[in-house]
């Protein structure tokens, strides 16, 4: 199976990430932004989910209508900044399960390191919504979906608010099966391993540290 890569080029997507880009952008408003960011990406990815027909009363008659069928969601934000992204994700599908990926990239050779993971049960058995900010080099979204297959589970779609072509390119090459959402196909990479133009550290934005 072969996944796709989907630019998101809706005019509310790309009003909000200017806002983001915006130095002046203080830390509750970008946090904001985030989460309606990912709320209005979560719509278009979540355009698939398959539908089973469950029959209900209405005030008139009864009636059978679709509801989402099989297992719930899983959300897996990569912390810390990916977290920023799960509240607009619950918004649309509150019964889904939140995961967590920890990695952490060393300032030096700008490769991930794992320092936690925890997955909800039978993630085998669920469409995993992986989130991150930022898709930069690539490395911690590569290793995050390493994590989550190796669970058994290859049903999984990745979605990033800004991407850079270097990580972009290295996702598709090492899981060509998974579909990718971003907000938004920023220039390059800079040498310190920044997306330019960017927005900065999405994670010190979010919550305000340095």
């Amino acid at each position: 199976m072969t996944g796709k890569t989907v630019i998101l080029e809706h005019p509310l997507i790309q009003h909000k990430i200017s806002l983001l880009r915006d130095e002046r952008t203080g830390t509750r408003d970008f946090r904001i932004l985030v989460s309606e960011i990912a709320m209005l990406m979560g719509f278009e990815a979540l355009r698939d989910l398959p539908t089973e027909l469950v029959e209900v009363k209405t005030p008139i008659t009864t009636a059978k209508v679709p509801m989402i069928a099989g297992k719930k969601l899983a959300v897996v934000p990569i912390l810390r900044a990916g977290l920023g992204m799960v509240d607009g994700i619950l918004n649309l599908v509150p019964t889904a399960k939140v995961g967590h990926i920890g990695l952490y990239r060393d300032e030096v050779t700008h490769e991930p390191h794992e320092y936690y993971c925890k997955l909800p049960s039978e993630i085998a058995e669920r469409l995993v919504i992986l989130c991150d900010p930022m898709l930069a080099t690539g490395g911690s979204a590569v290793q995050a979906v390493d994590f989550i297959k190796e669970k058994g589970c290859n049903h999984i779609k990745f979605m990033c608010i800004i991407a850079a072509p270097e990580g972009l390119s290295l996702l598709q090459k090492k899981h060509p099966d998974i579909d990718i959402y971003c907000g938004c196909l920023d220039d390059h990479l800079n040498e310190n391993a920044y997306i330019v133009p960017g927005l900065g550290d999405a994670g010190d934005r979010i919550f305000g540290t340095k």
